[in-house]
């Protein structure tokens, strides 16, 4: 089921998520809540990832649009009670926007290497590392999780413009 993606300025986007028990991943809730994800990032032409939060509900779990990866079969779509274990040192201004900061776009600093430990949509714990874009989005998504925006870390923040819009939607 599709659900809204919810915007700056509601309390499930500024409040901590939290951790999804492993023995409930199974669950029809949280299957229906990985579908919902899936399902409301699909719609976005321009989304390339979704956390709980953006669509209102307070858990620590995000999704990536399977079109990111060269591979998806074989890639991490889900990911659930993720935690980032390390970073690389080096990191880079990269321009950044958010579904749920419609049209806005900025740069953030962010490190050019993470490695990510998680649960898939099976309850299975894994490791995985992810550089450039991966990297990028695994910092996005989790800061969702700290009720942190890319807007609380952006330089050059700025309204896109009515033709960048229309380039998205077209």
């Amino acid at each position: 089921m599709i659900k809204e993606i919810v915007q700056d300025g509601h309390p499930a986007l500024r409040n901590k998520a939290v951790e999804i028990s492993p023995e409930k991943i199974n669950t029809q809730e949280v299957q229906e809540l990985i579908q919902n994800m899936h399902d409301s990032l699909s719609t976005q032409k321009d989304g390339v990832a979704l956390a709980a939060p953006q669509i209102g509900v307070e858990k620590q779990i995000f999704i990536i649009a399977p079109f990111i990866f060269e591979n998806p079969e074989k890639e991490h779509i889900v990911y659930i009670n993720p935690k980032i274990i390390s970073r690389s040192k080096k990191s880079s201004w990269k321009d950044e926007g958010c579904l749920s900061c419609r049209w806005k776009v900025g740069q953030v600093d962010r490190n050019e290497e993470i490695e990510i430990e998680a649960y898939d949509e099976n309850g299975k714990k894994f490791t995985t590392k992810g550089t450039d874009l991966l990297a990028h989005i695994f910092q996005h998504e989790t800061d969702h999780f700290d009720g942190i925006l890319f807007l609380d870390k952006a330089r050059n923040l700025r309204d896109m413009t009515e033709k960048e819009i229309n380039e998205i939607n077209n």
